[in-house]
């Protein structure tokens, strides 16, 4: 079981100032990355809302097909955490998104909460299944990830500028309902979310290729392994003015 703390982040309601995350930092030593990289969270009663800066000397994106591999080359990440489950989103420059919904198999069977749903079935949905990244194992094992899941309603755009580019994202609340484990949507104040968000960048900062990308978090993991929620960040919802 991964020790370290994950970080703590008040996420605001939408029309206050949204107060942007400490730079992300390696995802393995939490060294400072060569690229700043932020996110603010805001909400309101329809959706959780991510905005997204990235610094970059050269804005660099080829993938253009809709669940193409982002991670192998620059983007930008989400991870929303339940109990049980856990949803993934990717974006490159171009404004094309990855999505996954990962389900861990020790509770993936009759009587589970995913088990029945035609969306959740491994024997005819196209998956991928993963018991850790990089040479970390998690302790839990292996999760079924379903790849053809979009998760409805979702908004995202992307600003392309001379010193990086900018991502926002809309989650709806409703589409969390998988996630929520009987809390409320929209949350109440104080409710606390394990809310992930991270960079992969395949270009180094003297322009050369890197192998692997080098991985960026909002926290420090101690593995190159963005699917560690134990280590998300704790998000808080408030609807207090700073």
């Amino acid at each position: 079981m991964p020790t370290i703390e994950g970080a703590h982040y008040v996420c605001r309601r939408k029309g206050q100032t949204p107060e942007p995350s400490s730079a992300f930092v390696d995802i393995v030593t939490g060294e400072p990355a060569w690229f700043d990289t932020r996110v603010a969270l805001q909400w309101d009663d329809e959706f959780l809302y991510f905005s997204f800066t990235a610094e970059e000397t050269r804005v660099w994106a080829t993938m253009t097909e809709r669940d193409s591999k982002l991670y192998e080359e620059n983007d930008l990440e989400i991870f929303i955490a339940g109990e049980n489950a856990y949803y993934e989103f990717e974006i490159n420059a171009l404004n094309v998104i990855y999505e996954v919904f990962w389900i861990w198999k020790d509770v993936h069977r009759p009587g589970g909460p995913y088990w029945g749903r035609p969306e959740f079935d491994p024997n005819s949905q196209r998956t991928m299944v993963l018991d850790g990244v990089g040479g970390h194992v998690h302790e839990r094992g292996e999760r079924w990830g379903f790849l053809d899941w979009d998760m409805p309603g979702l908004r995202h755009t992307v600003h392309v500028g001379d010193g990086g580019w900018a991502a926002e994202i809309a989650v709806p609340w409703r589409s969390l309902e998988l996630l929520a484990d009987g809390r409320s949507l929209p949350p109440k104040p104080g409710d606390v979310w394990r809310i992930d968000c991270s960079r992969f960048q395949k270009i180094g900062k003297n322009g050369e290729m890197l192998d692997p990308c080098a991985g960026w978090t909002w926290n420090r993991h101690g593995h190159y392994d963005s699917h560690i929620p134990e280590v998300f960040p704790y998000v808080t919802f408030s609807d207090e003015r700073m």
